[in-house]
C-alpha cells in the first residue's frame, strides 16, 4: 500500500492585470486554509512576470511570513522558489528566520527559472542558472549546518562566515527541487530531499519518478526517503460544466513548460465522487503530497473540496 498522502493547497499570490493581489486577504486566506485542516499552503515565486499582459505577485517569502505569524500548524511552501535570482547568504538568514517564526513548518521548493528577461532585469546570467542554482544550495546548506563556513564561490567571499540561529528543523528545513529534465532530476536526487512538479498525470509522473528512484539509487539513496509533490488544478461540480470553466482558466492564466510533462489534462474535474477517485489514482502512484490548485482560488470550490471530496479520500 502506498504511503499516506497529506493535502495541500495553493495560493493566488499573483493575478492577470488589471486584477492586483490583495495582501490583507491572501493572509486571511492562509488562516481560513489552516482551519479547513489543510497540511500545507503554497505560493508562487517571481520578481518580474509578464509585460502585455503582465501577472502582477506579492513576493512569496514575505506573504508566507506573515501567514506563519497567524498561523500555528500549517506548512508554508515556496512552489517554486526561483533560487538563482536570490543572494544565497542572505536567502539562507531569511528563510532560517522564517522557519524560526513558523515553529519548523517551512518547506523550500526551489528550481532555476526560465524567465530570461527576469534574470536580465536582476543582473543574474540566465545561462548559468543551473550552475548558480548548485552553488546557492551548498552556500545556504552549509550555512544552516555549520558553525562557520570559509569558502570562495564566484564573487562571494564567505570567511568564518556564522550564521545563527540555525533553522529550528534539522538538518535544514526539506529542500524539494522543481524541474523536469534530466539533469534536474539528478540534483534531486544528488541534492535534494525531494522533488515537487506541477500539473503532472498519474502516467506523467511515474514516468518521472522511476527516473528519480534509478538516479538516487546512483547516488546511494533510498528513493523512498525522498519527498515528492505534484500541484493539480481541480474544479468541484458537474462535468459538463466544470471542464469547458477549467480548459478557459489555464488557457488565460497558467503556462506550461516546453518539453515537460505537464498538461491540463492533469485537471481534476468532476462530482465530488468523481474527483475523488481522479485523485485516488494520483495517491496509487505513491506520491507523498497533493496540492490543490481550486479553480480561480474560488471560496465556494475550496469549501467543496475541502467538506465534500478530502473526507472521501480520508476514509
Amino acid at each position: 500500500m502506498p504511503a499516506p498522502v497529506s493535502f495541500g493547497i495553493a495560493m493566488r499570490n499573483f493575478t492577470r492585470f488589471p486584477e492586483l493581489p490583495d495582501a490583507p486577504a491572501l493572509v486571511e486566506y492562509g488562516v481560513r486554509m489552516e482551519e479547513l485542516g489543510f497540511e500545507s499552503l503554497w505560493v508562487w515565486d517571481h520578481i518580474l512576470l509578464g509585460t502585455d499582459p503582465h501577472f502582477p505577485i506579492i513576493d512569496s517569502l514575505t506573504l508566507l511570513t506573515a501567514v506563519a505569524a497567524r498561523t500555528k500548524t500549517i506548512k508554508i511552501g515556496t512552489g517554486v522558489l526561483v533560487l538563482p535570482l536570490r543572494n544565497p547568504v542572505v536567502l539562507a538568514k531569511q528563510l532560517a528566520s522564517m522557519d524560526l517564526i513558523s515553529n519548523g513548518r517551512l518547506m523550500l521548493g526551489a528550481a532555476v527559472g526560465w524567465y530570461k528577461r527576469e534574470f536580465d532585469a536582476i543582473g543574474i546570467a540566465h545561462d548559468r542558472r543551473g550552475k548558480i542554482m548548485d552553488r546557492n544550495l551548498d552556500i545556504i546548506k552549509r550555512l544552516w549546518t555549520e558553525d562557520s563556513v570559509t569558502g570562495e564561490w564566484d564573487e562571494l567571499s564567505l570567511r568564518k562566515a556564522v550564521m545563527f540561529p540555525k533553522p529550528v528543523q534539522r538538518p535544514h528545513p526539506p529542500i524539494l527541487i522543481g524541474g523536469y529534465v534530466d539533469a534536474v532530476l539528478k540534483r534531486v536526487a544528488k541534492r535534494g530531499d525531494g522533488w515537487l512538479t506541477y500539473f503532472y498525470t498519474p502516467e506523467g509522473y511515474n514516468e518521472a519518478w522511476a527516473k528519480i528512484s534509478a538516479f538516487a539509487e546512483e547516488e546511494g539513496r533510498d528513493p523512498a526517503s525522498l519527498y515528492s509533490l505534484n500541484q493539480l488544478p481541480i474544479y468541484v461540480g458537474p462535468r459538463e460544466v466544470g471542464l469547458p470553466k477549467m480548459t478557459e482558466w489555464l488557457n488565460s492564466e497558467w503556462d506550461l513548460s516546453k518539453g515537460s510533462l505537464s498538461t491540463f489534462d492533469s485537471a481534476i474535474v468532476g462530482t465530488p465522487a468523481e474527483c475523488a477517485e481522479q485523485i485516488a489514482r494520483h495517491i496509487e502512484t505513491g506520491v507523498k503530497k497533493i496540492v490543490f490548485v481550486p479553480w480561480r482560488y474560488e471560496k465556494e470550490q475550496i469549501d467543496l473540496l475541502a467538506h465534500e471530496v478530502l473526507p472521501l479520500l480520508r476514509k
